[in-house]
């Protein structure tokens, strides 16, 4: 099977399942139409190694020991045990609450959340558990020795629900923002995406994650175009950086990055241009905001492994899983944000538009609509070519130059 993860086939012989109705994830099952998660007792998707090679990443000491702030739904009391595992799997230092590496704590900066007892909390906190270690798992890939936070939403703002009730959960994500901003944060990430709408593109919530100094990056969701009128919330605001998606593929020690035809990309055309894009970025949308800024692996074909025992439903923790969606590729890029120490000039992606040259991989192959489907004035919205273009943004890392 690692075979197939590497060349980008695994979806062949296998399905996925999402976790949650706003996670930016795909756990992969045991075949297609499959809801069993394919379960495994060594990792067989790219780990930390594998990352650190695609995307050229000094030695694991090198680095700023920035702080990396994760916001979940839900209780996930084996976490710290969970993602010490992933660490010592690939040779990562320990991250631990009695060092001060490690620290969890609800949306507000106060006690964790307890776990969920009853049906069917039990088993929305076991599916959503997925999509925290992933994140998790994929920050400490990006920065071997930042700080990790876990802030944790009630288990309600990962449901569906009426307008009233996603108006809430997104309010939640601000004032999870604020304490993480509070608590010393250089880096958070948002692994979720909600329907927007101009409540929370220009209400509080939306204002809440806006942190000068601070990168606050979103997933650009996993549904491939969006098109030219609205895309989902939080990454559509011009203040916070859109992390699309590759596939990522080897060949011995070569490692090639296409766009992945799930990420998400388009237009949001309630709301100005992205801080510090070019107008030939904006001019996409009409000088509007134009998502994706920037892309790492994301491909489910191509997925991350990821260490998760948390089993409160089944009562059978899954040990080592195969994931993907973009929820693997913002917590990657919020690490290396954190690992480059620049932040202090960061408003949203601002600094990924000037980043100096060479400091990111153009991807210049894939696309993630079909031809019909993408704008023929605005190619870019949707097919991958030189220079930007909104599926992968500029590109993929190179280093930490650009952070």
């Amino acid at each position: 099977m690692r075979a197939q993860v590497h060349n980008g086939t695994l979806l062949k012989t296998h399905g996925t399942l999402a976790p949650c109705a706003f996670c930016q994830s795909k756990l992969i099952t045991t075949a297609p139409g499959s809801k069993t998660p394919l379960s495994t007792t060594v990792p067989i998707g790219y780990g930390a190694s594998d990352l650190a090679a695609a995307y050229h990443l000094p030695d694991a000491a090198t680095g700023a020991k920035g702080t990396i702030a994760i916001i979940d739904a839900g209780a996930y009391p084996t976490l710290e045990s969970d993602v010490n595992a992933y660490r010592a799997q690939y040779g990562l230092p320990a991250c631990t609450a009695a060092s001060g590496c490690f620290k969890q704590a609800d949306l507000n900066g106060g006690p964790t959340l307890p776990p969920s007892t009853d049906f069917p909390n039990s088993y929305y906190e076991e599916q959503i558990g997925v999509e925290t270690a992933l994140d998790m798992d994929m920050a400490s890939a990006a920065c071997p020795s930042c700080n990790l936070v876990e802030l944790q939403l009630p288990i309600g703002d990962a449901l569906n629900g009426d307008q009233a009730h996603l108006d809430a959960a997104m309010a939640d994500f601000g004032t999870a923002v604020n304490t993480a901003a509070k608590l010393g944060a250089t880096a958070v990430s948002m692994s979720y995406q909600y329907p927007s709408d101009t409540v929370v593109e220009f209400g509080q919530a939306g204002r809440d994650l806006f942190h000068p100094g601070v990168a606050v990056l979103a997933s650009s969701g996993d549904s491939g175009y969006e098109g030219n009128v609205h895309t989902g919330w939080p990454q559509n605001l011009p203040w916070v950086v859109s992390v699309g998606g590759t596939s990522l593929l080897q060949s011995g020690d070569s490692y090639t990055d296409i766009a992945w035809s799930g990420a998400g990309s388009g237009c949001e055309t309630d709301l100005p241009a992205a801080f510090g894009a070019p107008t030939s970025v904006s001019a996409n949308c009409g000088g509007h905001r134009a998502a994706s800024d920037v892309s790492a692996v994301a491909d489910p074909n191509t997925g991350v492994s990821v260490f998760d025992t948390y089993s409160p439903f089944f009562g059978e923790p899954l040990n080592w899983i195969l994931v993907g969606g973009t929820s693997a590729s913002s917590p990657f890029v919020a690490g290396l944000y954190a690992r480059g120490g620049h932040t202090s000039q960061v408003i949203g992606p601002n600094t990924l538009y000037t980043a100096p040259k060479g400091a990111f991989t153009d991807v210049t192959l894939g696309q993630n609509a079909p031809p019909h489907a993408c704008p023929t004035a605005t190619p870019a919205l949707c097919v991958s070519g030189k220079g930007w273009d909104a599926p992968t943004g500029i590109g993929v890392p190179n280093g930490l130059a650009g952070f």
